[in-house]
């Protein structure tokens, strides 16, 4: 079992998550120090990071001299810090609308919520049902995050969309925890290159088919925004099968 973290330590985590989900950069003490109230002097959330690091809270990349959180932090991040950031109204009726008139038939209906998901989300967007049939649409979106300026994450998001096999595997193997939402790291599916990514899933029965809708980007996804979206399709979708 791993200690506890203290106040002040989960403190110092969350806000580096939430500035690392929206620069993308490692981040390091002063910038915590200048742009939250930690209330602590910028060498004590230095020691403060540097014991975090070694309970494998946080890393250091090579070039850097900021951290960013392992997914051990993310999931402690998603799992207790972060708060959802609920969907309007307004944006619930739209997608509503817009998948509606697609849902007497499961090719439509699942092609429809992968496009609507990928616009609400400005990420990849897929959906697969067990046998291995799999929609995606947003790639486009992929390109937003300075993560895939490298080819090679690029390369290997793209290869596993068009590998059924894998897609099956992923959706119906790695995340199926039984909770609504599923939450992955590519670091932990031990597939090569793919520590970048991040990939969050829920699964449903729609029209006698086991099926999942998931969003694919980096490991910095804004979780807070993404997962209550992904919360209200899954239970779109268990309406429209009705």
């Amino acid at each position: 079992m791993k200690e506890a973290l203290t106040a002040r330590q989960t403190l110092i985590l969350k806000s580096l998550i939430d500035e690392y989900i929206e620069t993308a950069i490692p981040v390091g003490s002063e910038n915590l120090d200048k742009k939250y109230n930690l209330g602590v002097s910028p060498a004590t959330i230095r020691s403060e990071m540097n014991i975090l690091t070694k309970n494998g809270y946080l890393k250091q990349p090579h070039t850097s001299a900021g951290r960013i959180p392992t997914p051990l932090a993310m999931k402690f991040y998603i799992d207790q810090l972060m708060e959802e950031r609920q969907m309007s109204l307004s944006e619930e009726v739209k997608t509503k609308e817009e998948v509606w008139d697609s849902r007497k038939n499961l090719d439509s209906l699942l092609e429809e919520a992968t496009k609507v998901l990928a616009i609400r989300t400005k990420n990849l967007a897929v959906a697969a049902t067990d046998d291995g049939k799999v929609w995606h649409a947003g790639f486009s979106n992929v390109f937003l995050n300075p993560e895939f300026a490298d080819i090679e994450t690029c390369s290997n998001v793209f290869s596993l969309i068009e590998e059924v096999d894998r897609m099956t595997e992923l959706f119906f193997e790695k995340a199926i925890s039984g909770s609504p939402i599923d939450v992955l790291f590519g670091e932990e599916l031990g597939w090569p290159g793919f520590s970048p990514i991040g990939i969050v899933a829920t699964h449903f029965s729609v029209h006698g088919k086991n099926a999942a809708l998931g969003v694919i980007g980096p490991v910095r996804l804004s979780y807070p925004t993404v997962i209550p979206i992904l919360k209200y399709f899954r239970n779109l979708m268990q309406e429209v099968a009705h």
